[in-house]
């Protein structure tokens, strides 16, 4: 709680708190104040515990009244968030995955899926576009949060990054059947690792990595058809499973260099998974579905957690090439 304080240097070089004499106490709280209240109440802690814990943060008792008012402020920027109009965001490229937590509903502990896109405007600059809970990631789930995102003006994309479920491309396809797709890379090396036994699994990875992260186009051409003959003979399941994704896992070889390492994956999205589950793991089970997409929202909005430009975003406006990878074996 100490880290949202201001600090001030003294004459023998220690540190001490700054309080304000012009203005009063409860006048003092910052956003980032604002968002802890919102967070630890979100988080299923009474308004009780929720004053107990801020007291030392103001210096004195935080009245419920605070609480109450601030959570109404919180609750309504989040509404408003949810139906901004996204006519004017400059986005060409998306990325979108889902992660699964766990809350209570009807009193019992249930998993939900947490659905996210993250856009990158033509700066490069990454920014939070949705985040919606659903019971899963079907097709349906999917259509409702890109057809939201349309409704409110979203502009058509350039590029599209996904972890690979087949509801998410499903629902990609009905909307936007011409935009180029990558499959993420590290979706992909687990899948493979599931069709083969834990044995082969360094061997797999070793091979895979080689031609993920060979440095040209041709070398990875080269070793892709390398990885399919020698796993057809070794272990077919693992052949199949690369040639499932197709040239979709290797679109980003149709971009400049200085993209690949930002194209590859979905890990914007996997980095705030890790972190919002950081956040969370005193809470094994959050007291609903709406206040898990809520709290996740609210980390970023609060500036706990910062997205930074994309690799490569110099280049952004190069389109990709039309020629796909040779998927020859």
């Amino acid at each position: 709680m100490s880290g949202i304080c201001s600090r001030l240097n003294t004459s023998d070089g220690k540190t001490t708190e700054w309080k304000s004499q012009a203005l009063r106490k409860y006048q003092r709280r910052t956003l980032a104040a604002d968002a802890l209240i919102a967070g630890v109440y979100l988080a299923g802690t009474n308004t009780r515990r929720v004053r107990r814990a801020l007291r030392s943060v103001f210096g004195g008792e935080v009245g419920k009244d605070t609480v109450s008012r601030v959570w109404r402020k919180v609750k309504g920027d989040w509404d408003a968030w949810n139906s901004r109009s996204l006519a004017d965001e400059p986005i060409v490229r998306l990325i979108l995955d889902g992660t699964v937590v766990r809350v209570r509903l009807d009193r019992k502990a249930t998993s939900i899926s947490l659905l996210v896109v993250i856009g990158v405007r033509t700066n490069g600059q990454k920014v939070l576009l949705a985040i919606k809970q659903m019971g899963g990631e079907s097709t349906e789930a999917w259509r409702t949060v890109l057809d939201d995102l349309i409704k409110r003006g979203l502009r058509r994309p350039e590029l599209l990054i996904v972890d690979g479920g087949t509801g998410l491309e499903s629902a990609i396809a009905a909307v936007w059947d011409s935009v180029p797709v990558q499959r993420c890379t590290v979706h992909k090396h687990r899948n493979l690792l599931a069709h083969a036994p834990e044995r082969l699994h360094e061997e797999i990875s070793d091979d895979y990595n080689d031609m993920i992260y060979a440095a040209t186009r041709e070398e990875i051409e080269k070793r892709r058809k390398a990885f399919i003959r020698k796993w057809r003979l070794k272990h077919r399941a693992v052949a199949d499973s690369l040639e499932e994704a197709g040239d979709r896992l290797f679109t980003f070889t149709r971009l400049p260099q200085s993209q690949w390492r930002s194209v590859r994956t979905t890990n914007a999205i996997e980095r705030l998974h890790e972190e919002f589950k950081r956040r969370i793991k005193t809470q094994t089970v959050l007291p609903s579905a709406d206040t898990a997409a809520m709290l996740f929202w609210a980390l970023l909005a609060s500036g706990q957690i910062n997205m930074r430009k994309v690799d490569g975003w110099q280049t952004l406006a190069t389109k990709p090439m039309d020629q796909k990878i040779d998927l020859a074996a």
